[in-house]
């Protein structure tokens, strides 16, 4: 998949990281279910990744896939904020730690919230 925004820190941040967040995003308690309310997912997109034997990984991978644009990226941040996952954030801000170019970013993304 390739992004329409190669130049966003936070899209960027996103796809560098996509299986490690993979690994650590929640997406069954909340949160597919707040992307869905904030028209981040349409009802195909929710029951596609919901549906079949896919575990929470797939799940979650499958939602990454989704993202293309910087508005999807705010809806998304704002989404797991809404549903406890500071981590997630933290690591996506932090790049995994490396450094934390994006965390301007992200403070003005929840300020708008």
């Amino acid at each position: 998949m390739t992004f329409l925004d190669n130049t966003s820190p936070l899209l960027t941040s996103i796809m560098n990281q996509k299986s490690r967040l993979s690994d650590i995003i929640e997406p069954d308690f909340g949160l597919l279910d707040c992307l869905l309310r904030v028209d981040m997912l349409t009802p195909t997109q929710y029951n596609k990744i919901r549906g079949g034997d896919k575990v929470a990984y797939e799940r979650s991978e499958a939602m990454l896939d989704l993202l293309e644009r910087d508005d999807q990226c705010d809806k998304f941040m704002k989404a797991l904020q809404r549903t406890g996952q500071q981590h997630v954030i933290n690591l996506i801000t932090q790049h995994g730690g490396e450094n934390d170019i994006t965390r301007s970013c992200i403070i003005l993304v929840l300020i708008k919230a």
